[in-house]
């Protein structure tokens, strides 16, 4: 027999017994998208850290009522608390987040039960969120199950009363400077309405080489608070990824504002703010909000800055889940290593959307 038929031989050979071992052996992924059951084809729960291995392998593949059927203390809440606890009340970036990995560390462990740290790596439209939970888990038979941490919340009926405004608005910019990081350069600062009118306001930065040529323009997207009522500051931070600061000439900045109308937005106060300085520098706190009626999204912004009152950096942190009226939520905001010996002071404000609200 000829090289050619032998190969041809082997790879049909080889064809026919993975598809052999596909068909009996489905990975759980493939048998959930066939819309096939798992039972079976997960890992055992002979081990804690198996069965929180288990438990995330079933969040993995969005299989809530399995999930809730293998925890030992079901009866404590129903299968809607535990999924309303893991996707929140009412859209949020919880409701369409995927969960990537789960990192697991043993506390405790006796030949009846044992203490865990589950570390869940969600990922969302607007970056990564963990939600970390300490698990108890109990052996039943030969197996384990485990305790679930529910977190209550409870919805609340909106009350909203609009108010118009009907003037143009003026904005400024009253602090800009760029920054040179590995990355790229970023061109941060903040920005002043300085109107008796609100407004939704962006910032467009230019970047314009020692030759005269335009080499890149970017906004701000999304790290600014776009509608800003009279006399309100915004930070904004913008990058420009690859690029070095030593070849531009110029930075061209182009605010610009259109006129909103106004309403009794909910108020999100911000409790218990900190600045904690050392390894993993960070601006930490809480966020309250203190009307009837649920932010589905909310982000936090907060600008650090030196002695001399200029702006070190700007950062922010999407809240993963909604926030319900008067319930704490924590935040936490952090600033680059290299730059945390600069601050020495920090402003934070939170933009939110509504569900319904433009």
């Amino acid at each position: 027999m000829s090289q050619g038929k032998l190969l041809a031989t082997a790879i049909a050979v080889t064809t026919g017994l993975l598809v052999t071992a596909g068909t009996l052996w489905p990975s759980a992924v493939a048998a959930s998208y066939s819309g096939g059951k798992t039972e079976g084809i997960l890992s055992s729960t002979s081990t804690p850290e198996a069965a929180v291995n288990d438990l995330a392998a079933q969040l993995k593949l969005h299989a809530l009522a399995k999930a809730y059927s293998s925890l030992a203390n079901k009866a404590e809440f129903s299968e809607a608390d535990f999924e309303r606890d893991l996707l929140g009340i009412g859209l949020s970036l919880r409701t369409y987040a995927t969960l990537d990995s789960v990192e697991v560390r043993p506390l405790h462990q006796s030949t009846t039960d044992a203490d865990l740290t589950m570390k869940m790596h969600w990922s969302s439209v607007v970056g990564n969120f963990d939600d970390t939970r300490d698990v108890h888990a109990v052996k039943v038979g030969n197996h384990w199950a485990l305790n679930w941490p529910l977190k209550h919340e409870s919805p609340v009926p909106p009350q909203v009363i609009p108010v118009n405004y009907l003037e143009a608005p003026h904005v400024r910019i009253v602090d800009m400077h760029p920054l040179s990081r590995a990355e790229g350069v970023v061109v941060m600062g903040e920005l002043l309405n300085e109107d008796v009118v609100p407004a939704f306001v962006s910032v467009k930065a230019t970047l314009v080489t020692k030759a005269g040529e335009t080499l890149d323009s970017e906004g701000s997207f999304d790290m600014i608070s776009h509608t800003l009522l009279p006399k309100q500051v915004t930070p904004f931070i913008i990058h420009f990824p690859g690029t070095d600061l030593s070849k531009i000439s110029t930075i061209n900045m182009e605010p610009t504002s259109v006129l909103v109308s106004a309403s009794a937005d909910p108020v999100v106060e911000i409790e218990n703010q900190r600045y904690q300085e050392g390894s993993g520098a960070a601006v930490t706190g809480q966020l309250t909000n203190q009307s009837g009626h649920t932010v589905n999204v909310s982000h936090v912004l907060t600008t650090f800055y030196d002695a001399n009152g200029q702006v070190v950096w700007v950062g922010g942190q999407y809240i993963d889940r909604a926030l319900q009226p008067q319930t704490p939520v924590d935040f936490r905001v952090p600033v680059p290593q290299d730059l945390a010996g600069k601050v020495k002071s920090e402003r934070t404000v939170v933009s939110t959307y509504i569900q319904g609200n433009s």
